[in-house]
């Protein structure tokens, strides 16, 4: 049975595993290192003051989450959020991103965003710790690219790209 619930700070450990595998094993994120549980639980909290961060479980088990944050710290910004999703690795074709960003669309039109973006890793060449898999997951849910920066981040020995990509989800009246 699939549930979507509000991240709580007891979830943090769950959530944690599930992005240390790409911390470690992926050139998704450019964080090096893991965070500790301490700063992660901190992110929760904060982030969850004033945007959505949720969690999907299936049976139970937290199986990916996604949330919004501040796009840019600026009022005029403040119909803007950048949006971020990570799933267990080994649950991948499932469907879980889409019902994730369905519903974080959904709770960020009820509080009035109009643009979404999100800041995506993107490989010069494709290797083992990077793919368009996230571009064409953004894509199929409706983003377009409209920015690329050229080898911003270092990791595991190779510059990756980095893209920003945008969701348009109400009128600009």
């Amino acid at each position: 049975m699939l549930e979507i619930k509000e991240a709580k700070i007891s979830d943090a450990k769950e959530l944690l595993d599930i992005y240390d595998y790409y911390v470690k094993n992926t050139a998704i994120t450019f964080e090096l290192v893991t965070p500790s549980l301490f700063e992660f639980k901190k992110r929760i909290k904060n982030i969850s003051l004033n945007y959505p961060y949720i969690i999907l479980k299936d049976d139970g088990k937290i199986v990916g989450y996604a949330y919004s944050n501040v796009f840019k710290g600026r009022e005029a910004y403040k119909y803007s959020t950048e949006v971020t999703i990570y799933l267990d690795h080994n649950l991948k074709g499932k469907g879980y991103g889409k019902i994730l960003y369905n519903e974080l669309e959904k709770r960020l039109k009820e509080k009035g965003i109009k643009n979404l973006y999100a800041c995506i890793a993107s490989p010069i060449k494709i290797d083992k710790f990077l793919n368009n898999n996230s571009e064409e997951f953004h894509n199929h849910m409706g983003y377009k690219r409209i920015g690329l920066f050229t080898q911003c981040g270092y990791k595991f020995n190779t510059w990756y790209n980095m893209i920003w990509m945008e969701k348009m989800i109400g009128e600009h009246n």
